[in-house]
């Protein structure tokens, strides 16, 4: 059985909500292709030619091509040897990638499409993870796990000009309010946090005892935002007004990157049971990956992943959904089609 290249097609199930009946998107699986070792997270390119890879036990970033369909370069920036590369992120407005590193406390930018290396940031940060950008300040703000901060650079210059003080284990980020405030999510702190930009000054808090909050994202309209918290296997729904949760939804275990398809559909990458001797360790079983339907605020579908399905991506053109599986050293592409709605 040819495992990685046999395409399987997810089928529609007509589900009703609110006696309307609805649908939910069309995948097809592409293939499965071996990476780097521990896959941290996946990003699609602007233009949907790439998926970069941050290998968090290897030394650099891997280049997948779509049109290949394959890994097509290693990147390897400076201090490499240390590993710890975490996350990334595209900024289209100015043709670059940038990939954090925790072992470190930098951030390196490229250029894209040519992936040639512009410049090192020190964060000032310790175990520098999740990094955002702020078109309209034009502002990089960067979480740091260990030194408890948020690190706001100016782009432009690359200088460190605000550290914000946070609660324990800052990791997921979003800017709200037009760019003016940020909203921190705090692992081990249990907390969700919203801070002016400006001066760091705290605008809203809500906390949620033992949750392991860990990625956030919002539609592209609206004062909502969705959050997984890993230690009760949910997705919240929240105010970005007040930080006040609306609602929310129980999925697998583990729950760690979500993305938005169409401002509908929410799927949320699950790693899974943890190995009972230590979670770094492989899994007893594969993880999952899930599909919220945001309008009902419910599960529409699910389906296996490998051991420990840990970044998650959709192509900015919707066209396709990536994910990385953390112990198993590949990812999955899929395509979607056009959703169809019941006959």
């Amino acid at each position: 059985m040819k495992k990685y290249f046999i395409s399987f097609i997810i089928l529609f199930i007509h589900f009703s909500v609110s006696g309307q009946t609805v649908n939910k998107p069309l995948l097809t699986k592409i293939g499965a292709y071996e990476c780097g070792k521990q896959p941290k997270q996946v990003l699609f390119s602007p233009d949907s030619s790439y998926i970069a890879l941050p290998l968090l036990n290897d030394n650099g970033f891997d280049l997948f091509s779509l049109e290949d369909k394959k890994i097509t370069k290693r990147i390897s920036p400076p201090s490499s040897e240390q590993l710890g590369f975490a996350e990334g992120l595209f900024i289209s407005s100015k043709n670059t990638f940038l990939v954090s590193q925790m072992t470190t406390g930098n951030l390196y930018e490229f250029s894209y499409p040519s992936f040639e290396l512009l410049r090192t940031i020190p964060t000032e940060g310790e175990w520098s993870k999740f990094i955002v950008y702020n078109e309209k300040e034009n502002l990089l703000c960067v979480s740091n796990w260990i030194s408890n901060n948020v690190s706001v650079i100016d782009y432009e210059t690359g200088e460190v000009i605000n550290k914000i003080k946070t609660s324990a284990s800052p990791r997921g980020l979003l800017f709200t309010d037009e760019g003016k405030s940020i909203v921190v999510l705090c692992f081990d702190g249990g907390k969700i946090q919203k801070f002016n930009i400006e001066d760091g000054e705290k605008l809203a808090e809500t906390s949620i005892e033992k949750s392991a909050m860990r990625h956030i994202v919002a539609p592209s309209s609206g004062n909502k935002a969705y959050v997984s918290d890993m230690y009760y296997a949910r997705i919240y729904e929240i105010d970005l007004n007040t930080l006040e949760i609306l609602r929310k939804v129980k999925v697998h275990n583990n729950p760690n990157t979500i993305a938005l398809l169409e401002d509908r559909w929410l799927f949320v990458s699950c790693r899974g049971k943890n190995n009972p001797a230590d979670y770094t360790l492989r899994s007893p079983e594969n993880g999952k990956i899930y599909v919220i339907d945001i309008e009902s605020m419910s599960v529409v579908d699910s389906f296996e992943g490998g051991n420990q399905p840990t970044g998650l991506d959709i192509s900015s053109d919707g066209s396709y959904l990536c994910f990385s599986n953390f112990q198993d050293g590949n990812i999955e592409l899929y395509s979607f089609s056009s959703s169809e709605e019941a006959e």
